[in-house]
């Protein structure tokens, strides 16, 4: 028809009206109220392995940042590395009852039966980045596998033509679940490279002295050492000093973190090959996200087992940029 009728024209003209109205008036979002007033007074308790250091701030610094907009009560029990200190601090959290309590463990045992007891007292309990024995409602962190396998094969690609072929290994605490699941990743990569030789497989404990000295004496047995791979980049700073002290800057250092500045800087000035990143931020915004989901599911705390495994980037030279890593200070 050339000409519209009135009768549509009309019709046009009410729907326009209507939809001017209503974007003058605005709608109310149902269940946005409902939404924030759920979280008001909740508490939300974070028990790490210590304080001040990338991950723990890191993480600590996101989940009070939600916490302070939700309305909730943020909590930290700082051990200071102490395993006796922390049993105490989660035995005392069980009986302040905290909505959601988030675990860094140290070790895959030492906390297993109290975060049992958690939940058989009502508490979710959320673990972070590092596994008990015990699975509890929920875990965020890296894939240590995945990450040992990463390293490996950075390893392998490393050590290639024309190499000694010849890595040591630095780990953690033998008993944690970043080094179990790690030396398992190393494991799986390298049983396909027979000649790749482990000529030095040791723990350093998360401390970087020990591993500055566990180096120095491997270089001394081994001058020809090709590549480390290392569990933390944190603790392989001693790693770094000890291959600079030892004038060996050919030995590539292959390490894994959270991806703070740091490791952009010593992947920058060529103290560190290859970081594995499992990037905290992000683990930051997964942590808020399942501690939301948590207190939201009506399930009992222990009856719902929930695994998010953090997404990795591989730093080095050639594929960092401005936002391969972070700063606590500018964390928002």
């Amino acid at each position: 028809m050339k000409y519209l009728s009135k009768a549509l024209v009309a019709a046009l003209a009410m729907a326009s009206t209507f939809g001017m109205a209503a974007h003058a008036d605005g709608i109310d979002d149902p269940s946005r109220a409902a939404y924030y007033d759920f979280y008001k007074g909740k508490t939300v308790a974070f028990v790490p392995a210590a304080m001040g250091f990338d991950l723990t701030e890191g993480w600590a610094k996101m989940m009070k940042r939600e916490a302070d907009k939700l309305g909730m009560n943020f909590v930290i029990r700082d051990p200071n590395w102490s395993t006796d200190a922390g049993a105490q601090a989660i035995t005392a959290l069980i009986s302040e009852k905290p909505d959601v309590m988030v675990v860094h463990n140290p070790d895959v045992q030492s906390y297993a039966r109290l975060l049992r007891k958690a939940e058989q007292a009502g508490i979710k309990v959320l673990q972070v980045n590092m596994k008990s024995s015990y699975a509890t409602d929920a875990y965020v962190g890296a894939d240590w596998t995945g990450i040992g396998e990463q390293q490996a094969e950075a390893a392998v690609a490393l050590c290639g033509e024309g190499t000694s072929k010849k890595i040591q290994i630095v780990q953690g605490v033998l008993t944690a679940a970043a080094s179990a699941y790690t030396m398992k990743g190393v494991e799986n990569i390298l049983s396909q490279h027979p000649e790749i030789e482990v000529v030095s497989n040791q723990a350093a404990d998360w401390d970087a002295t020990k591993a500055r000295n566990v180096t120095a004496t491997v270089l001394q047995q081994h001058p020809d050492l090709c590549a480390s791979i290392g569990f933390w980049d944190v603790m392989d700073t001693g790693t770094a000093a000890a291959l600079k002290e030892a004038d060996k800057v050919d030995v590539h250092l292959i390490t894994s973190g959270g991806g703070a500045q740091m490791a952009c800087d010593n992947v920058e000035t060529g103290l560190f090959d290859v970081v594995v990143s499992y990037d905290v931020p992000a683990q930051g915004n997964d942590l808020n996200t399942m501690i939301r989901t948590l207190m939201q599911d009506e399930h009992k705390a222990g009856e719902t087992k929930v695994t998010l495994y953090s997404p990795t980037k591989t730093i080095t030279k050639e594929t960092m940029h401005g936002g391969s890593c972070w700063n606590l200070d500018l964390l928002e």
